[in-house]
């Protein structure tokens, strides 16, 4: 890992694949409509997951997870995004303005989550289990900033985590999703 990614603790990493002690599709999150989402539907498909906010610089690569998602095998393949106010209050609006920012300058059709806290004492269980070894059973990750992205394998394993700077279209992330 380089300089910059361990300053900011959401380096490129990738790991070896074990079983977690928490297992990935116990998990479930609520979308931005409001409606439960249980982890189990991802059996056996390829998981990006990447906290978003709109207002951020690194907003703009919404367009190119919308690009990911368009070219990939949906049945194969799911991006999930996390909006989050964690980091620069980036992400203030509600739940209707967040989909119709998302919607209106990027055409986002990938499955949006309501907002969620990835830092602090209220941290989402789901960005507990990508954060912490023991949940995920392969490494720690200490999201500083928006756009941190997360691979998760058809097996529900924690496999690699990239920084905010990875634009979801690098050659890693396009092989993950079965693009390339």
């Amino acid at each position: 890992m380089g300089l910059l990614g361990m300053l900011l603790g959401c380096g490129n990493s990738v790991a070896q694949p074990v079983n977690g002690a928490v297992d990935f599709y116990s998990l479930s999150a609520n979308t931005l409509e409001g409606e439960q989402f249980d982890f189990e539907q991802l059996r056996g498909k390829r998981v990006l997951i990447v906290n978003t906010a709109s207002e951020c610089g690194f907003t703009p690569q919404y367009k190119d997870l919308q690009a990911l998602w368009d070219q990939s095998n949906q049945e194969e393949f799911i991006i999930l995004g996390f909006p989050c106010n964690d980091f620069g209050g980036q992400e203030s609006g509600s739940a209707s303005e967040i989909k119709s920012f998302c919607s209106k300058n990027y055409g986002v059709t990938f499955q949006m989550m309501e907002k969620v806290s990835i830092k602090g004492e209220n941290v989402h269980p789901v960005y507990q289990w990508l954060t912490q070894k023991e949940q995920n059973g392969n490494s720690n990750a200490n999201v500083r900033w928006n756009f941190c992205k997360f691979l998760v394998n058809e097996s529900g394993q924690w496999t690699a985590s990239y920084l905010m700077t990875t634009s979801p279209l690098t050659k890693e992330i396009k092989q993950f999703a079965g693009v390339e």
